[in-house]
C-alpha cells in the first residue's frame, strides 16, 4: 500500500533533497532531532504497519501493541528514548526462507519498535542519498521501478549492446563491510547520533535456531564486522548506498562511453550491456568489487550473447528476437520459473484438502495472488505467459467446484461451470492476456 506522505514531512524531505542536489560536497550535521518528531514517528508507524510482517524477538505484533499498549503511548515511549539517546536496538529474529534453487535465504526480522525507528531514520536520510544516486540505479528508490530497469536493458539491446555480463554477487548482504559502509554514509551525514543508530542496527545480535532445537545467537553482535540483515527497513537503503560506489565510478570515469558498456543495476542485481568488448568491462567490475571487499559468484555470473540466447533479470526472460517483418527487437516475457511458481501456488490454494473452506475464501486467495502476479508481469511481451496462468486458474477453480458439487467428469464440469460462471458468479479475477506491448513486433 502506498501511503501519501504528510505535507510537513514532504516539505522536510524536499528541502534536504534540494540542499544535497545543489551542494554535492555538503555534509549534514543536524538531522537527529527530526527523527524523533511526533509526525515522523507516526508516519513511520503507518508505513511499517502497511508493510505488515511478523513480530520480532519480543513477540509483539501490531495487534498486541494497538490493543494492550496503545499506539500513541508506544510511539511516545519510543520518541522519549530516541530523544534522550537511551534507545537500544533489540536482537534480530532470524527465519530461513526457501529459495527457488532449493537453498535457504536467511531473513532478519527486527522488532516492530526497531522497524519504526529505522523507518523514521530512513524518512530523514533517504532524500539526501537520493540526490546522489545515478540514473541507471533502479532498486528501492522513490519513483524508480523494476520495469524501468527492464526498459533500460531493452533499450541497450535495441542499440546493439547485446553482449551481456549477467552478474551475480556472492552473498552480498552478508559481505558488506561495516567500516566502509559507515564511511560511505559519513560522506554525507556527520550527525553522530544518526551514525550511532545505524551502527546499532548493523551490530544487533541475530537470534535463531542453533541446531539443537533451542534458540540462541547465530550471528551479529558487537564483534561482527560485516553484513546487514535482509528484512530490516533500513537495509535496502544501506545496501543500495554501498553499491552506489560502483555506479559512481562507472559514471565519473565515463566507462559507458569509453567501453560502450551500459551498467543497469537494481539493488544487488545488475547487468552490463556491451557492444563488443566484454573482457575489459568485466575486469573493471571485478576490480571495483575487490576494492569494496565484494566478489562475483563465478558459478552464476555468465556472459551471454543476447542474439543467440536469453538471460533472466528481475523475473523476466530477455532476448533479441526477429519480428515477422525481419526487424530485431528485445523480447521480454516472464521467465518460465515465474510462471511455474504462480501455477504451483494456485494448485496449493485449490488443492483437494481445501474443499472445507468456503469457496468465496478460496477465490479471494486466488484473486489476491493473480492480481499481484499479473500486476508485475503484465508487461511487454507477456501475452502468452499471462494466457497460460489465466487458463490454469480457470481449470483449477473448475476442479475445485467439481469436487464440491460431485460432478462426475470433466466434460460435465465444463458445461456446468463455463468461463462466464467462473467470472460472473464466483468472481474469479480475470487475468489480462493482452500485453501493453502487443504491437512491438509490428513497430520494429
Amino acid at each position: 500500500m502506498l501511503l501519501p506522505t504528510p505535507e510537513k514531512i514532504r516539505t522536510l524531505q524536499r528541502k534536504l533533497y534540494i540542499k544535497a542536489k545543489q551542494e554535492s560536497a555538503y555534509r549534514f550535521y543536524a538531522l537527529y532531532d527530526k527523527v524523533h518528531r511526533v509526525d515522523v514517528l507516526s508516519f513511520a508507524w503507518a508505513l511499517v504497519k502497511a508493510n505488515k510482517g511478523s513480530p520480532g524477538v519480543d513477540g509483539l505484533s501490531f495487534e498486541a501493541i494497538e490493543r494492550v499498549i496503545g499506539v500513541d503511548r508506544y510511539l511516545e515511549d519510543l520518541g522519549r528514548e530516541l530523544q534522550a539517546k537511551t534507545y537500544r536496538a533489540s536482537p534480530v529474529r532470524r527465519v530461513m526462507i526457501p529459495k527457488a534453487d532449493g537453498n535457504m535465504r536467511p531473513l532478519g526480522i527486527p522488532t516492530i519498535r526497531d522497524r519504526v525507528a529505522q523507518m523514521a531514520v530512513k524518512l530523514v536520510i533517504e532524500p539526501i542519498f537520493e540526490a546522489d544516486f545515478c540514473e541507471d540505479s533502479y532498486g528501492f528508490r522513490p519513483k524508480k521501478s523494476a520495469h524501468q530497469a527492464i526498459d533500460a536493458i531493452a533499450e541497450g539491446l535495441l542499440q546493439g549492446q547485446t553482449q551481456v555480463i549477467d552478474a551475480d554477487l556472492s552473498k552480498y548482504f552478508d559481505s558488506i563491510p561495516h567500516s566502509k559502509l559507515l564511511a560511505t554514509v559519513a560522506e554525507r551525514i556527520v550527525d553522530g547520533a544518526i551514525l550511532a543508530l545505524i551502527k546499532q542496527w548493523l551490530k544487533a545480535p541475530v537470534m535463531g535456531d542453533t541446531g539443537n532445537g533451542k534458540p540462541g545467537c547465530v550471528g551479529g553482535g558487537k564483534g561482527n564486522r560485516k553484513g546487514t540483515p535482509q528484512g530490516g527497513v533500513i537495509s535496502p537503503l544501506l545496501s543500495n548506498l554501498y553499491l552506489h560506489l560502483m555506479d559512481r565510478i562507472w559514471q565519473r570515469h565515463e566507462l559507458a562511453r569509453k567501453h560502450q558498456a551500459k551498467l543497469v543495476r537494481y539493488a544487488d542485481d545488475f547487468v552490463v550491456l556491451c557492444r563488443k568488448d566484454v573482457a575489459t568491462p568485466l575486469a573493471i567490475i571485478r576490480g571495483i568489487l575487490e576494492k569494496l571487499e565484494l566478489s562475483l559468484n563465478e558459478g552464476k555470473t555468465k556472459i551471454v550473447d543476447a542474439n543467440q540466447e536469453g538471460f533472466d533479470f528481475l523475473g523476466f526472460a530477455m532476448k533479441v528476437n526477429i519480428s515477422a517483418k525481419g526487424k530485431r527487437y528485445p523480447h521480454v516475457q516472464p521467465r518460465e520459473k515465474a510462471v511455474e511458481k504462480v501455477k504451483a501456488r494456485i494448485n496449493e490454494i485449490t488443492a483437494r484438502n481445501q474443499t472445507w473452506r468456503p469457496i468465496q475464501e478460496v477465490v479471494s486467495d486466488m484473486n489476491q495472488l493473480l492480481r499481484g502476479w499479473s500486476g508485475y508481469f503484465h508487461y511487454r511481451n507477456s501475452s502468452m505467459a499471462l494466457g497460460k496462468v489465466k487458463r490454469h486458474a480457470e481449470d483449477r477453480l473448475r476442479i475445485q467446484l467439481r469436487k464440491r458439487h460431485k460432478v462426475d467428469n470433466w466434460k460435465s464440469s465444463m458445461l456446468r461451470f463455463p468461463r462466464r460462471v467462473l467470472y460472473e458468479e464466483y468472481g474469479l479475477y480475470r487475468v489480462p492476456t493482452v500485453a501493453g506491448w502487443k504491437t512491438a513486433h509490428a513497430l520494429m
